[in-house]
């Protein structure tokens, strides 16, 4: 026990500087910057974020309804399906969690014990556990580790879809007997776990293996010198595709995207030399896509990469939807080398990027694509995005098609919330809740709206314990934290849902919760977040969080850290995953698994469904429920209705065409709207000029009325405004080519990433829990997809030398890959 008892002892000094006291801890920056974006990122002592003296949580008063039944008649129910599992005499201090396969009930649970001082390492253990129930009981199977170390950062990589594939990449170097020699270790399974097998790699691993999406015999793996790797037979065998590889993803088919230094060799400041390469018969040919780029990505139909024709000039981003044979220039103003782009979104339709503005304010401009990606249109100003966290809020409502959240910092330096209903058309203030009123920090109570908290919030340590949250096989529901007023407050969040995609919203809970959505929605249950105290109930509500009912599942002190569902939101099983203090000097592991399938007994029947009609919002009107040119009628739960959706559940809908408005285009090219108005007016500055753009080489003439169709609009007659192109024999340069030396300019920042909007419909999950004590802070929770390279907790992680190759992390003089 003196070992454990001292690592926890070292961890809890060396965070302390830094976490005891709620600051953030910032990347080095240039004296000119660091205090713009000290000043963007702390909440003290500035107006971004509205403050007021947090309310008390010994005070809190849940404002469920008078009429809601209590949930007494269930607590026996409930206790006889309430499952702990114990791990016993398991030292770890960090516990990974992955589901193989959909509906299988088959979790893996890795348990890590790794204490790191500077080049030193106390422990290293792991341990591997399997459960077929849905986490209600687990079976230790770590001899199949053989006494290798896996590590933590690589953690349960597990296949797309059915595939039961799992890989489990060890740190050779701690293995007993190891020989000293650059090569690494896998422990794969293709039967869910059941059963493993170890393989030795003819390289050392630097990221986690990337699997081909339909097929999971493929994999990709990057060597830690910088190797791109192929096996074709789920890592049996391997290949090199390519030395000095700097990024890379697969794409369409047996297409493999990478870019790579043109004079082969590997500099981490060649950012803008860079060349983009393509193979379609892994490796045997390859085709030079661009030349002088400095990132790149894939997503939906659109390939992006970011180019610097120039050294002395700004960036521009160049799009190509046929894999790269051809470019064009996107239409977005260029970036300098103290801006950046990111591409907030990306689907077969269009492409949401932001432009950062210049000054280093921590806000930029929002651009809507046409559906090749090449024209795009402002959509959203002031648009608030922090590039020393790397972080936005901008969120797709995936319950509802067409609408996204963000944020935006207002010239009055507050940060407001706002939505849009579709995909970008238009963006407006969120509904003050009917059941809440303007907190104490409103200065103008006419502007009294929600606000919510995401990313950014989280990133800022606010006691936010999850951004917002939806499914799409729960129409119309969103779950998020938030604040009512004329601006976010940095009071404790409450609890917010809206039923139907974002037009209205109630306040559910009081203070922040975790949260899940199970049975399609048909049931979601709470924690209360109360950091290092224990936890002794879990909420939950059957009617889309308008009432809620309490269920005690321990008496035993459980200090809580994360809530643990299956992912697709169709399971009813929900973990609480935490621990408890044996004595001061250990702590034990606990899984506390509650199934609510005896709860809801009775299957719904065509009787517990009503008829809904998405984006409703005036009855009486023709065109009620138009959204990007067509309605739609959903068949969903009624509230009243107590029973289960069940797993084979399917979103039933109807849909109908509408005749177009000007609602269903967006501005054109040179074009933008006017504050609470669809119409369209020309730029001031592009006034009387013509409208010229490069396509596939040849300049293209605009000859437009300032409005075009929204991406994926389906109207057809009503609003039909004229639009042409004409294309001149005029040559137009596309991209141009390195042949001049890169001179020795510092690149700052350019980020492009691709926040994925169906992560919750992927089979493979994996959830990150750190047992890290920090001098009595909050143990970090953290959620990622198939890797687990985001937890951040303390100084005593950053001295970890088996880190400083392997993540993948926000820098601020490097790009940050797109669609990892």
């Amino acid at each position: 026990m003196a070992p454990k008892l001292t690592g926890f002892l070292l961890i809890a000094l060396l965070c302390c500087p830094v976490s005891c006291d709620h600051k953030r801890d910032f990347p080095e920056l240039p004296a000119h910057r660091a205090e713009v974006f000290q000043q963007l990122a702390s909440f003290r002592g500035t107006s971004r974020y509205k403050r007021d003296a947090p309310h008390s949580r010994s005070a809190q008063q849940e404002d469920w309804s008078s009429s809601c039944a209590s949930g007494d008649s269930d607590q026996a129910k409930l206790n006889k399906n309430t499952h702990k599992y114990t791990f016993v005499d398991d030292d770890g201090s960090t516990v990974t969690l992955a589901w193989v396969g959909d509906g299988t009930g088959i979790i893996l649970a890795l348990t890590t014990f790794n204490l790191p001082l500077v080049w030193l390492f106390f422990g290293g253990t792991s341990r591997l556990y399997r459960s077929e129930d849905y986490g209600k009981t687990f079976v230790d199977i770590s001899t199949i580790l053989n006494n290798y170390y896996i590590r933590k950062e690589f953690g349960i990589n597990v296949g797309p879809e059915h595939s039961k594939k799992v890989i489990l990449t060890a740190d050779e170097s701690r293995h007993i007997g190891h020989s000293g020699k650059q090569s690494g270790v896998i422990i794969r399974s293709n039967d869910s776990g059941e059963t493993f097998h170890s393989i030795r790699l003819p390289f050392h691993p630097g990221q986690p293996m990337l699997y081909h999406s339909t097929n999971s015999d493929f994999l990709l793996a990057y060597s830690a010198d910088h190797v791109l790797w192929l096996s074709q037979n789920f890592g049996a065998t391997w290949v090199t595709i390519h030395q000095f590889v700097y990024t890379y993803t697969w794409g369409p088919g047996n297409t493999i995207f990478f870019s790579t230094h043109p004079n082969g060799i590997y500099d981490k400041d060649a950012r803008g030399v860079l060349e983009l390469k393509r193979t379609t018969d892994f490796g045997k040919t390859f085709t030079t896509l661009l030349t002088k780029i400095y990132s790149f990505g894939f997503a939906g139909r659109f390939l992006f990469a970011s180019v610097i024709s120039n050294q002395t000039l700004p960036r521009s981003v160049y799009v190509s939807t046929d894999q790269g044979d051809s470019w064009n220039k996107a239409q977005l103003p260029p970036v300098s080398h103290e801006q950046f782009y990111s591409i907030l979104a990306a689907d077969s339709e269009m492409i949401f990027i932001h432009v950062d503005e210049p000054g280093n304010n921590g806000f930029g401009t929002v651009y809507t694509s046409d559906d090749r990606g090449i024209l795009f249109s402002e959509s959203l100003e002031r648009h608030l995005f922090s590039d020393t966290s790397g972080t936005t809020d901008f969120t797709n409502v995936t319950s509802l098609r067409g609408v996204y959240l963000t944020n935006v910092l207002d010239k009055d330096n507050n940060i407001r919330s706002v939505i849009t209903f579709d995909s970008g058309g238009e963006w407006k203030p969120l509904k003050k809740p009917d059941n809440s009123h303007c907190d104490a920090t409103a200065k103008n109570s006419e502007m009294c709206n929600l606000h919510i908290h995401a990313a950014y919030s989280i990133s800022q340590t606010l006691d936010v314990p999850l951004p917002p949250l939806s499914a799409p096989n729960a129409v119309g529901l969103i779950l998020a934290h938030g604040s009512v007023g004329d601006a976010i407050s940095t009071m404790i969040p409450d609890v917010y849902v809206s039923d139907d995609g974002g037009y209205s919203w109630s306040k559910a809970l009081t203070g922040p919760h975790y949260y899940a959505i199970l049975d399609s929605g048909g049931l979601i249950v709470a924690v209360e977040s109360n950091p290092d105290k224990a936890i002794y109930n879990i909420k939950y509500s059957t009617d889309e969080g308008q009432c809620w009912k309490s269920h005690n599942f321990t008496n035993e002190t459980f200090i809580f850290v994360g809530l643990v569902s299956e992912p697709g939101t169709k399971s009813m099983n929900v973990s609480l995953w935490g621990y408890s203090h044996e004595s001061i000097y250990s702590t034990t592991w606990l899984s506390i698994t509650i199934d609510f399938e005896e709860l809801l007994t009775r299957d719904c029947q065509e009787k517990d469904y009503v008829r809904w009609l998405a984006h409703s919002t005036e009855a009486a009107e023709k065109t009620d429920g138009c959204i990007l040119g067509y309605k739609e009628t959903f068949q969903r739960l009624a509230k009243a209705s107590v029973c289960r959706n069940g797993r084979d559940y399917v979103v039933s809908k109807d849909q109908s065409l509408c005749s177009c408005t000007m609602g269903d285009y967006m501005c054109d090219f040179g074009y933008y709207r006017v504050e609470d108005s669809d119409k369209c007016v020309e730029q001031p500055d592009l006034a009387d000029r013509v409208l010229e753009f490069c396509l596939q080489g040849k300049e293209e003439l605009l000859k437009t009325q300032g409005y075009r169709k929204v991406p994926g609009d389906k109207c057809e007659g009503g609003f039909t405004p004229n639009r042409s192109e004409q294309m001149t024999n005029v040559k137009c340069e596309q991209v141009l080519s390195l042949k001049e030396s890169l001179s020795k300019i510092t690149i700052v920042i350019i980020v492009i990433s691709v926040l994925a909007a169906s992560v919750l419909m992927m089979t493979g999950i994996i959830l990150i829990f750190k047992k890290y004590v920090c001098g009595g802070r909050a143990l970090v929770y953290r959620y990622s997809v198939l890797q687990t390279n985001t937890d951040e907790a303390c100084v005593a992680d950053n001295l970890d030398s088996s880190r400083s190759n392997t993540e993948r992390v926000y820098h601020d003089d490097s790009d940050v890959d797109l669609l990892e």
